[in-house]
C-alpha cells in the first residue's frame, strides 16, 4: 500500500490511535530511502542527506519505543551500496562512527540493544571498532532490540547460509533430508529474532532492493512518499495503524 503524507493528526493523536488499535506489531523493519533525493532537492551534497536521515533515525527509534515495538530493523548500508562513489561511501562509513558517538548513552538510557548484521568484515577497521562498541554498549538492555543491516544483502545472505548447511552435509552433521525452512531461518544472520510483521519503504520507490527476501515472506508492506530525512514518528504511527486495519492471512482463507 503507498501511503502519502495529507493526514493531519498529530503523533500523539496517531500514538493513541496506535495504543487503542488491538497492539504494535512485534517487528518492524524499514528501508530507509530518499536521502540523496532530498539532497538534491535541498542543493545538498548527497553525504549531507545521509547526515540529515540520521536525525529520523532517532525519531523513529524513540516513535518506536512509544509504540511498544520488541524489534526494529533498519537497513542502514547494503552490499550493493559499495559501488557507489569512493567519497560517499567513507562519508557514509564517518555518519556511522558519529551515530555510534551520539547515540549510544541514549541508545541504552532507554534501554534499546542494538544489533549489527551483514558483511561486516567489509566495513574499515574503525567502522567495525565501532560497531562493537555501540553492541557492547547497549548488551545488557533489553526494553526493544534494534538491528542495523550495514553491508547487507539477502542473496548473499542466503547463499551464506546454504553454504553453512553444506558444510555441514559435507562433514557429516547433517542429512540433505534433513533440511527444512527451520534449518535454513536458523543459518541466517537473523535467527534470534522473529521475522518482520510490517515492512516500510520511505521515498515511494515500490521494490525491496535485496532486504530480507526470506524473512518477510508474509510481511504486511507499507510504501510513504516521504523521504527517509522527512520521516517521523506520525510517519511510523501512521504506517502501524495501517498493519492494525490489515488482516493477515499467511497464505491461509
Amino acid at each position: 500500500m503507498r501511503a502519502g503524507t495529507s493526514a493531519v493528526e498529530s503523533a500523539a493523536q496517531l500514538l493513541a490511535a496506535v495504543r487503542a488499535g488491538g497492539g504494535p506489531p512485534t517487528h518492524v523493519a524499514v528501508i530507509m530511502d530518499g536521502n540523496g533525493r532530498w539532497a538534491y532537492e535541498h542543493g545538498l551534497a548527497r553525504w549531507e542527506g545521509h547526515r540529515e536521515g540520521m536525525a529520523a533515525v532517532r525519531e523513529t527509534v524513540e516513535g518506536a519505543l512509544e509504540a511498544g515495538l520488541a524489534h526494529l530493523t533498519l537497513y542502514a548500508f547494503s552490499s550493493e551500496n559499495w559501488s557507489r562513489p569512493e567519497e560517499e561511501v567513507a562519508a557514509l562509513m564517518d555518519l556511522l562512527q558519529e551515530f555510534v558517538d551520539s547515540e549510544k548513552e541514549d541508545l541504552r538510557r532507554n534501554g534499546v540493544r542494538v544489533r549489527v548484521f551483514g558483511e561486516l568484515d567489509r566495513l574499515s577497521e574503525s567502522a567495525r571498532a565501532a560497531v562493537r562498541d555501540l553492541e557492547g554498549h547497549t548488551r545488557e538492555v533489553g526494553r526493544m532490540q534494534l538491528h542495523l543491516a550495514i553491508s547487507y544483502g539477502s542473496r548473499q545472505e542466503i547463499v551464506a547460509a546454504l553454504r553453512t548447511l553444506a558444510a555441514e552435509v559435507a562433514r557429516g552433521e547433517l542429512r540433505p533430508d534433513a533440511i527444512d525452512e527451520e534449518r535454513v531461518a536458523g543459518a541466517l544472520y537473523t535467527s534470534e529474532w522473529p521475522d518482520p510483521d510490517l515492512l516500510i519503504r520511505t521515498s515511494g520507490e515500490m521494490r525491496i532492493s535485496n532486504f530480507l527476501l526470506w524473512q518477510i515472506a508474509y510481511a504486511e508492506i507499507h510504501v510513504t512518499d516521504v523521504l527517509w530525512p522527512d520521516f517521523g514518528r506520525a510517519d511510523l504511527f501512521r504506517a502501524i495503524l495501517d498493519f492494525q486495519g490489515r488482516e493477515r492471512r499467511f497464505g491461509g482463507v
